[in-house]
């Protein structure tokens, strides 16, 4: 396991981590109930908003779904491993990273545990989903 974490980095392990998560099995639609995540995105709100343009010290999440990790153009914090990674955003790829975010991108920015419980994250992905 040691030499299969060593070869495992950056983006590789982001989308190792990825792959081997059981959302990745689901499809990409989130199935929560985005009103309850609306309340549950209250924790997000020192950092991010959903108004299309307007950065806090995370990016907008206005419109996350289908966009590119690190592609906010006048965000400019996103770290290297975040911008390298190749994830698109979308309810199997925010799953694994709401759960543990440093665990997917090691060198993530985001100061954040995660959200432990699945319902939680489930309903949190769906108001994103709806944050167009």
């Amino acid at each position: 396991m040691r030499t299969a974490t060593r070869l495992l980095t950056g983006s590789t392990l982001a989308l190792a981590l990825l792959a081997l998560t059981p959302a990745a099995a689901s499809s990409a639609r989130a199935e929560g109930d985005p009103a309850n995540g609306e309340k549950l995105f209250r924790q997000c709100k020192s950092c991010h908003t959903v108004e299309a343009g307007k950065n806090r010290v995370g990016p907008t999440l206005h419109g996350v779904f289908g966009r590119k990790a690190g592609a906010v153009d006048d965000f400019k914090g996103y770290s290297e491993g975040l911008k390298a990674s190749g994830i698109v955003w979308d309810a199997k790829t925010l799953d694994p990273y709401l759960n543990n975010p440093k665990a997917v991108i090691p060198d993530s920015r985001m100061a954040f545990a995660g959200v432990a419980k699945p319902e939680d994250r489930a309903d949190i992905i769906a108001y994103l989903q709806n944050a167009k």
